[in-house]
């Protein structure tokens, strides 16, 4: 499940839950909201699975990319072979096959790039919407921690009058 789903699930949870007059407190529904935290830590290592899919996918286009340009070599080094044997044409040759090999690393780099920006901002993506549950979570346990003194408070205030 989506982290961004849970955490508005979240929200709306709170936002669904009856405020204690005259306070900044809320009751919430301590089940659902344990479920949903539940729920986020399941969905938070596949987040990071799916980082890492993206991680591997860019390491098989730099290899993919590596690859074709090793090709693109190749055959750059072939035909310059073959033109080399006409006395005619051999700058033209050397000329063309510099050309494609300046193309294919080019292209490797270009690819390299466009590989390293799209990884940067799904990881920035991802943590962003890992702070953003953080966030949710603590306000949660700081929200819920108030409750729990607050009612101790008025509990011991309750004993003391009895």
């Amino acid at each position: 499940m989506d982290i961004q789903h849970l955490v508005d699930r979240l929200e709306q949870a709170l936002n669904e839950s009856t405020r204690v007059p005259l306070s900044a407190y809320l009751l919430v529904n301590e089940e659902k909201v344990y479920s949903l935290l539940d729920q986020m830590r399941v969905a938070v290592p596949e987040e990071i699975k799916r980082a890492n899919r993206v991680e591997a996918e860019k390491d098989r286009i730099l290899a993919q990319a590596k690859e074709e340009a090793e090709r693109i070599r190749e055959l750059a080094r072939q035909e310059a072979g073959e033109l080399v044997k006409r006395d005619a044409i051999v700058n033209s040759a050397q000329h063309r096959a510099e050309n494609i090999v300046e193309r294919a690393r080019r292209d490797a780099d270009a690819l390299r790039q466009d590989a390293d920006v799209y990884i940067v901002d799904v990881l920035q993506r991802l943590e962003q919407d890992l702070m953003r549950t953080m966030n949710v979570v603590r306000n949660g346990l700081e929200k819920v921690q108030a409750e729990q003194v607050a009612q101790a408070a008025r509990q011991d205030g309750i004993e003391q009058s009895v």
